[in-house]
């Protein structure tokens, strides 16, 4: 495998460090502080091309791979804007993956190219509060009333539902207990977000409050037959194409994060002087930066290796599984330490670690836990029998 980037892929990482630092850990803390989501950045990465990075070209985005958009990625988080950076952007830059595949051509002709171009804020809604991780289980249900669907139901942890014009949506067109697979009978809309028919109610949270996330009320949305995506009864297989490329993109934030943290706790060190000397002089100090850096690196290599597979055309669950793992732990590793580094002065915002590990300690638990990853990788890599 050939690790050297190609020239586009070093075009990305300058272009997005060039545009993240515009925007410095201030910017980022006061957004976060005010709950207030970061238009200017979201602006600018339009204005730039940046959010169809892997759009078709024929849909105004650029047609580049999830290796481009990994990179990209990495680079907005860690520019100090952290999770409130990435997950401004996430849902636009792949989030459409199901509509590109599966979509009928009008619906890809009306959104994409407005998604592409930041005009049109779009956020996705599966989780449910009742459901958790097992999405089978969902209860939101689209009962087909001629040319028109009509859904109730709710969902929790929809980020940018606040600033969103419309939402992919999952829905059970058959309930669970009259079909023969779980997975069966569950359908994919990319519809308009009625608040007339639907109540969003912010969730308050630790961390990672520049990009809202809420709980959604629905009652009695009418959607258009025509906003269905793809076949009805299909949308869980639909949902599964882009599992691993979202577990990529996961990856990339955490180590982006990750590499920020530790950036910032080696300056520290230098700078630092305690009995006369640099901190980073201490063993005790200098041990865990470099374990954290051996650790970024590894974890860098796993997810090249899944991103170069995903575009190859080849299988690659084991790999996307294992990179959002690997970064995760050594994302949350290197900011703890960052913070630990840091000592007294970590706990002050000052210094930004603190909002760096309350953001990235998210990506142990979200889009899935660390904990069914590894059940993944037991089952289905190991072999093991099935725990769930």
């Amino acid at each position: 495998m050939d690790f050297t980037l190609t020239e586009d892929q070093r075009t990305v990482q300058e272009a997005a460090r060039d545009i993240v630092s515009t925007f410095d850990d201030e910017y980022w803390a006061q957004k976060d502080a005010d709950k207030e989501f970061p238009i200017e950045f979201y602006s600018l990465l339009a204005e730039k091309g940046w959010l169809g990075i892997t759009t078709p070209e024929e849909f105004g985005g650029q047609g580049l791979g999830i290796t481009e958009a990994t990179l990209l990625l990495e680079e907005i988080a860690a520019g100090g804007g952290a999770m409130n950076a990435a997950s401004a952007v996430h849902m636009t830059i792949f989030g459409m993956h199901p509509v590109i595949v599966h979509g009928s051509r009008e619906l890809q002709e009306e959104n994409l190219p407005r998604v592409a171009s930041g005009d049109l804020h779009v956020c996705f809604g599966v989780t449910e509060p009742d459901a958790g991780l097992d999405t089978t289980r969902i209860s939101t249900f689209a009962t087909r009333r001629g040319d028109d669907y009509v859904i109730s139901g709710r969902k929790v942890w929809i980020s940018k539902a606040i600033e969103s014009d419309k939402i992919l949506l999952l829905a059970r067109t058959t309930r669970r207990e009259e079909v023969s697979k779980p997975t069966d009978g569950l359908t994919l809309f990319f519809t308009d977000l009625d608040r007339d028919r639907v109540d969003i109610r912010p969730i308050r949270k630790i961390g990672r409050n520049a990009v809202s996330s809420n709980e959604l009320l629905i009652d009695g949305l009418v959607v258009p037959a025509a906003h269905r995506v793809g076949e009805e009864g299909q949308g869980f297989r639909y949902l599964l194409d882009g599992l691993n490329p979202e577990r990529m993109l996961i990856a990339a934030e955490a180590l982006g994060i990750g590499r920020a943290a530790l950036d910032k706790a080696v300056r520290y060190a230098r700078e630092r002087e305690v009995f006369d000397r640099p901190i980073g002089m201490n063993q005790g100090i200098q041990f865990p930066l470099a374990d954290s850096l051996a650790k970024l690196d590894a974890a860098e290599l796993m997810l090249r290796k899944a991103t170069w597979s995903y575009d190859q055309g080849l299988p690659c669950g084991r790999e996307a599984n294992t990179a959002k793992y690997l970064c995760a732990e050594a994302g949350v590793d290197a900011a703890d330490r960052a913070l630990q580094t840091h000592g007294g002065m970590g706990y002050s915002e000052e210094y930004h670690v603190g909002r760096y590990l309350r953001e990235v300690r998210l990506m142990k638990i979200a889009p899935v836990s660390q904990e069914m990853v590894l059940n993944y990788l037991g089952a289905r890599v190991l072999g093991l029998p099935r725990s769930y």
